[in-house]
């Protein structure tokens, strides 16, 4: 069994920004892969999916991002998983547009999910897929740039950018992060 969690916050006020692309690819996952109907569970929401064969669960934590790491200990020991059973969807704004990163361990990057999560885990060794959101226009606040939409001319790039990293997130779990990494990566 895989636990995939996706990053973002909770409420209309954030639907549909770039913080929560995290949220959007598990949409896009539980849309085409979904078992059952979502719920309440581990400070989030929670959908089972079967990922091409691959059981897995779809974790949308509810705690907002900088708290995410509540959730998904909760979720991880209540299943009784290994973090290399582990995938986080998140964002990345040092990444241009729809580029995909994977990455099997590492740092936070800056990325405040990542990082609460990595202090809740004590550990930085779980995989992660960071989605490309683009760089902040010069003068810009990164906050206010996260937490706002994309831009009209930036809809059709951002809808297969989705598809895409749900395309990852099946392969991982199927595969491996070194295969989806040296696929995606590129």
């Amino acid at each position: 069994m895989k636990l995939v969690v996706g990053l973002g916050n909770p409420g209309r006020k954030y639907q549909a920004t770039r913080h929560n692309i995290g949220f959007e690819v598990l949409s896009n996952l539980a849309s085409r892969y979904g078992v059952g109907s979502p719920r309440g569970s581990f400070q989030g929401e929670l959908v089972e999916a079967d990922l091409r064969g691959n059981r897995a669960w779809l974790l949308w934590p509810h705690t907002f991002m900088n708290r995410s790491g509540t959730s998904v200990v909760q979720a991880r020991d209540f299943y009784k998983l290994e973090n290399k059973q582990l995938l986080i969807v998140c964002d990345d704004f040092n990444l241009p547009l729809a580029k995909l990163r994977l990455r099997a361990k590492g740092s936070s990057g800056g990325q405040k999910g990542l990082q609460d999560i990595i202090r809740a885990l004590g550990t930085d060794e779980f995989a992660r897929l960071r989605v490309g959101i683009g760089q902040p226009p010069d003068g810009w606040d990164p906050v206010d740039f996260v937490l706002g939409r994309f831009g009209k001319d930036e809809k059709a790039e951002v809808e297969q950018m989705v598809v895409q990293a749900a395309d990852a997130v099946v392969e991982w779990a199927g595969e491996g992060i070194e295969t989806c990494m040296n696929r995606y990566n590129a």
